[in-house]
């Protein structure tokens, strides 16, 4: 009990700083990172006097967020209208093409430099190479969710570095960000050309929202008589991480049968939450096709899942071993800068040549989400686009229905860290190459073709 108590302790703590501290509000960052961020301050600074907290406080936060993963991704498409894949590419095509460049190019990036130069100099574990796009483009979530991963590939140090990488990547995402913007509307290069100040209200600063303005949480499917419509909801989700949980277990036993898998446990080390996401998708599957009374509302899935990943979020910056990362912190620096100069890049060459309108609309959003999370690339787009005059937005949110399940802590990200380990860097190193490069063809095919 007291270990929950003070994780929502911490959390409120997290808000209350955000509201109050000017600063933090400058930064935008979620009430969850600074209270994840607190938490690692008091626990240090005990440790510093010989005087740690007691374990009751602190009991489970390091196993905590391995198992909140798992729900934030069932929650993925769960009460979600999913569209055919020709409805998307035809909204987004371009936008899904340019995102997926921006996080291929990533691990490009961060594989090539550890495979290239930091892994000779500092003599770091191949994995390494994983850390910077599992923090930029998977986040804290991710960064988290991988523990077990690292872990049974003997690099449990590897969660500290991605939660480290993750930390920074969503801070340099808003002060890179508002440069940026800042930058674009002095050479005109966005549709509002009104200082970026004018466009931001008092809810983004404080995060209150007025009472005439704010939204419903959720609508109530059925009724309280029968069962609580949220207590339904936890038991969908918790269909779709069975389900995850059985592929889980039919991989293992496929890979028993190949002796080559089997003796480096390929699958095994597969991580358990992007199987979530796809029971999550088989459920709303079925909804769709069988379920005539729609059980599933969006709005309650997203409570829960949002829920689960504060909650996530602070135990997981809390606990990060600073002691591990200070062993590390040159070549951690040296692939956040360089993350953080591929983005730009993006933004300041690569999307001039992509989109024909809105093209820094597009990019920032885009610059946000693969720093950050995606309420740091919409946030990034709200500030330069505050009415949604541009396609923009439209085109960012129909193409992370096809981005994330692959890239933003998916089925790729996922499958990355246990491939390094079993084929080698250089290999994912050349498929990340590889995928750049077919995603950069499809991009000047289709602009041929408009």
């Amino acid at each position: 009990m007291l270990s929950f108590v003070s994780l929502a302790v911490l959390l409120g703590l997290g808000y209350w700083l955000r509201r109050k501290l000017l600063f933090l509000q400058r930064m935008y960052l979620p009430a969850s990172v600074i209270a994840g961020l607190l938490g690692l301050a008091l626990i240090q600074i005990f440790k510093h006097y010989n005087a740690p907290l007691p374990d009751a406080w602190t009991a489970g936060w390091n196993k905590l967020p391995g198992i909140l993963i798992n729900i934030v991704f069932a929650c993925l498409f769960l009460g979600v209208t999913i569209p055919s894949l020709s409805r998307v590419w035809k909204s987004a095509g371009r936008q899904l093409a340019y995102g997926q460049i921006v996080a291929w190019g990533q691990y490009v990036v961060g594989c090539g430099l550890v495979l290239l130069v930091l892994g000779k100099v500092f003599h770091l574990n191949p994995l390494f190479g994983g850390i910077l796009p599992v923090g930029f483009e998977g986040g804290h979530g991710t960064a988290a969710g991988l523990g077990d991963t690292f872990n049974e590939l003997g690099w449990s140090a590897g969660t500290d570095f991605a939660l480290a990488s993750a930390t920074g990547g969503i801070v340099s995402a808003i002060i890179v960000g508002m440069v940026l913007i800042n930058w674009a509307v002095r050479k005109g290069y966005v549709t509002n050309k009104k200082p970026p100040s004018e466009n931001i209200e008092d809810e983004d600063w404080t995060g209150i929202i007025p009472l005439a303005e704010r939204p419903e949480a959720g609508k109530l499917t059925i009724s309280s008589d029968v069962m609580e419509s949220l207590s339904l909801h936890l038991v969908i989700v918790a269909i779709a991480m069975l389900i995850g949980y059985g592929i889980k277990e039919l991989l293992v036993l496929l890979e028993s049968f190949i002796p080559v898998m089997e003796r480096h446990d390929l699958l095994k080390s597969f991580p358990l939450f992007p199987l979530c996401m796809i029971g999550g998708l088989f459920v709303q599957l079925f909804a769709d096709k069988f379920d005539s009374h729609k059980h599933i509302d969006h709005g309650l899935t997203r409570r829960i899942q949002n829920s689960a990943l504060d909650f996530l979020v602070v135990a997981a910056i809390a606990t990060i071993k600073l002691d591990v990362v200070m062993k590390g912190w040159i070549p951690l620096v040296i692939l956040i800068v360089a993350g953080i100069l591929w983005n730009v890049f993006c933004v300041l060459w690569l999307s001039k040549r992509v989109f024909k309108n809105a093209w820094f609309e597009r990019a920032i959003a885009e610059m946000g989400q693969s720093m950050g999370v995606t309420a740091t690339g919409l946030l990034l787009l709200r500030v330069v686009d505050p009415d949604y005059e541009t396609p923009a937005a439209e085109a960012f949110a129909c193409k992370q229905l096809l981005h994330e399940p692959f890239m933003g802590g998916g089925l790729w990200t996922g499958m990355a860290i246990p491939l390094i380990a079993f084929i080698g860097l250089a290999p994912v190193f050349a498929i990340s190459c590889t995928a750049v490069i077919i995603w950069t063809i499809i991009l000047v095919a289709t602009r041929r073709k408009q």
